[in-house]
């Protein structure tokens, strides 16, 4: 996988219990635990939206 630069939260604590996020230039959105960075979800960029929104919405428990 190509280097790609992982962003997190403002919010975030200064721990390691965050969530991070990438864009590679394939398009997709890569999600992963500050905690545990060996493991990595690729997902699209629609299904990001609708997972902030479900939060938001509190139709998610976080």
């Amino acid at each position: 996988m190509t280097e790609v630069q992982w962003q997190k939260s403002s919010y975030c604590a200064q721990g390691n219990s965050c969530v991070e996020l990438a864009r590679p230039s394939d398009g997709t959105v890569l999600l992963r635990e500050s905690a545990e960075p060996g493991t990595v979800i690729a997902t699209s960029p629609a299904r990001v939206g609708a997972l902030v929104r479900a939060v938001k919405a509190g139709e998610v428990r976080v």
